[in-house]
Parts: C-alpha cells; sequence; structure tokens
C-alpha cells in the first residue's frame, strides 16, 4: 500500500495510490518503496486541479510496527507527513503519522480521521 495524502493545512481531503517504484530486482522490495517521478507529478497536477496540494505519503510497514524505519527517515521530506500502516499477517492495523523536525527525526503527528476516498491507482 503505498500513496499521496492530498489536501491542505495538514488536513487530508482525498488520498491518491500508487504503485511501488522500488527497483524490483531488488530483493528488499516488499520493505522498501520508491515514487516514479511520473506518478508525483500526475499526482501533483490532480490535486491542483481541485485547488489542493500532496500534503504527504502513506505507506504500509508488512509486518512491522507503524514507525518510521531509517530508509524511511532517509527518504524523507521536511514539508510532508507520512502515515504508515502496520499490516500483520495481511491485515491493516495501527496507523500512525510523522513528520520530520529541524534535525531530521521523525515526530509523531496527532491523526483525526473523518472519511477518506480513494483514487485510481497512478502508474
Amino acid at each position: 500500500m503505498l500513496g499521496y495524502l492530498v489536501g491542505s493545512d495538514k488536513t487530508v481531503v482525498t488520498v491518491i495510490a500508487t504503485e511501488n517504484a522500488w527497483n524490483e530486482q531488488e530483493n528488499n522490495r516488499s520493505s522498501r518503496y520508491a515514487v516514479a517521478p511520473s506518478a508525483m507529478l500526475q499526482a501533483q497536477k490532480a490535486a491542483r486541479d481541485q485547488s489542493i496540494d500532496i500534503i504527504g505519503i502513506y505507506h504500509s510497514h508488512p509486518d512491522h510496527p507503524a514507525r518510521p524505519s531509517e530508509c524511511d527517515r532517509v527518504s524523507a521530506w521536511q514539508t510532508y507527513s507520512y502515515a504508515i500502516v502496520s499490516v500483520e499477517q495481511g491485515k491493516a492495523g495501527e496507523m500512525r503519522s510523522w513528520c520530520l523536525d529541524d534535525d531530521h527525526q521523525f515526530q509523531s503527528e496527532e491523526i483525526q480521521i473523518k472519511s477518506v476516498s480513494l483514487h485510481t491507482i497512478i502508474r
């Protein structure tokens, strides 16, 4: 599970799913993710067309807690929120959101869920 959080002022109004663009030759594709630049541009255009922005990225951690890995931290941008869903034995579990502080360390963010719509996968 991977996609964009779209909205404004830390309020998500929709999500846009995308595929994992991590190099398929890598053995750890299930434990790493990458966003294809072309997919990011499409998502940015879709958000702009609705007068909103990409405000974050969501992804899953299969059989791991919903907290950022070192790989997540290294590739994260300070302007985005990162929602992580723990998936245990194929079932979604805990979801937590994180943002980077001035020292490039993740800090937990509060999540309040009202409703979310899922758009078509961008390839």
